[in-house]
């Protein structure tokens, strides 16, 4: 292979057609910002929404905003937004909660709708909220209602037979950065009659999702990582609009009534998406979210991904050009079609190489027990930037700085 250079790499920002979306962020000055993945960086646009939140619609306005600034609509607006991101119509998006209480919401509503079935099947190793939050349903239920069944990866096929009430998948691994055919496994467990939730925590805002297309059955995400919704930003929720009509999500609160300011004792859920709310919008963040969503209204997911597959390309080939780096293990997967935006590397020392990253300027981060893990968020990341990048790791490796003590110390955050 021909090696990579500093000038192709130059070559490759100048005609890249996602380079001016980089100065809609701020972005903290002598820092490569690989973490986008745990955190998106800041468009400078949600810092303006916050600015005016706080000081003219709350200040100002204050209770009148929920009407004349629209507060009351900010959950289905926001979930538009990202309905428009992950393949989703209109009125089945809605913006709401955390990633693990819309998880809990859409869960109950999958095995009530499977009355005679119990298993909640899923990829070993999948995101520890998704599988506590069937834990917690079998601590609440019992056994003979909801079972949590983890089998590899390569063996979800055939594990989806008549007895499963619903397939719980990840469709980007969090550790190695596996993408999941979704849209194969969902025809199949359709086919054995099993519902499909989906989470696109590292897959909404990173890469093309077609959930109406895909024939999902339910979808839960975050705000916060691709979508650079600030740090717990709400998540979202999705429904297939041919499912509103008999679902039931256990956390009947006020807002997910059909006629909340109506205040009768008796609940009647709200006929469409609107079901899912539970208590008052998060008006601060959800509008913050809100805001930076604009980021991706004159760009396209296909555009996003294939400029995160030329990143993710670029930046293995550089390190493999590193005689230093050869300790660096690759888990994420070379196919195009099987891997997400982000790498995984896994070294004995990835905990301090990823301190001794940060101490220099390259934001990285770790997951337990020993991989190195990178985000790249074509939005605002440089070709150029991935040369600095691993130039800065060689010389750590070289130097073995990172096995100075202080980098092994560690941090409560990973």
């Amino acid at each position: 292979m021909t090696p990579l250079t500093l000038e192709q790499l130059q070559q490759y920002d100048q005609q890249d057609l996602l380079a001016h979306k980089r100065a809609e962020f701020t972005l903290p000055e002598q820092s490569i910002y690989f973490d986008g993945n745990s955190l998106g960086a800041m468009p400078s646009c949600a810092l303006q929404r916050a600015k005016d939140v706080l000081e003219r619609q709350w200040s100002q306005d204050l209770i009148q905003s929920w009407n004349s600034n629209q507060w009351i609509d900010l959950p289905f607006k926001v979930g538009e937004q990202i309905g428009r991101l992950i393949g989703a119509g209109s009125g089945q998006v809605i913006c709401c909660d955390s990633t693990s209480v819309n998880l809990f919401k859409v869960l109950s509503c999958a095995l009530l709708m499977q009355p005679k079935r119990t298993v909640v099947l899923t990829q070993q190793g999948n995101f520890p909220t998704d599988l506590y939050m069937v834990q917690g349903l079998t601590r609440l239920l019992g056994e003979s209602r909801c079972q949590l069944v983890e089998v590899p990866e390569q063996g979800l096929e055939q594990a989806l037979t008549s007895d499963v009430a619903v397939l719980m998948l990840t469709q980007v691994d969090f550790r190695s950065g596996r993408l999941l055919d979704i849209q194969r496994l969902t025809q199949i467990a359709h086919e054995q009659g099993v519902l499909v939730i989906v989470d696109l925590a590292h897959s909404a805002g990173a890469l093309p999702v077609e959930l109406d297309t895909w024939q999902v059955d339910f979808a839960v995400g975050c705000g916060y990582k691709y979508l650079n919704g600030g740090p717990g930003a709400p998540a979202f929720l999705y429904a297939a609009k041919r499912h509103h009509a008999q679902i039931h999500q256990p956390l009947s609160g006020w807002m997910g009534h059909k006629a909340p300011f109506s205040f009768s004792p008796q609940y009647v859920k709200s006929d469409g998406i609107e079901q899912f709310l539970t208590g008052t919008p998060a008006v601060i963040s959800m509008s913050v979210l809100d805001a930076a969503l604009q980021v991706f209204s004159d760009v396209s997911m296909q555009q996003i991904r294939e400029k995160s597959l030329g990143l993710t390309r670029c930046f293995h080939q550089l390190v493999q050009q590193q005689a230093a780096l050869a300790e660096l293990s690759l888990i994420t997967p070379l196919k195009p079609e099987e891997r997400g935006s982000q790498l995984a590397y896994q070294h004995p020392a990835a905990y301090a190489l990823c301190q001794a990253l940060i101490k220099r300027g390259v934001i990285a981060d770790f997951r337990a027990p020993d991989i190195l893990r990178l985000g790249f968020t074509p939005l605002y990341l440089r070709y150029v930037d991935l040369w600095q990048a691993v130039e800065i790791l060689s010389d750590i490796v070289v130097s073995k700085e990172y096995l100075k003590p202080e980098y092994a110390i560690r941090q409560k955050v990973t």
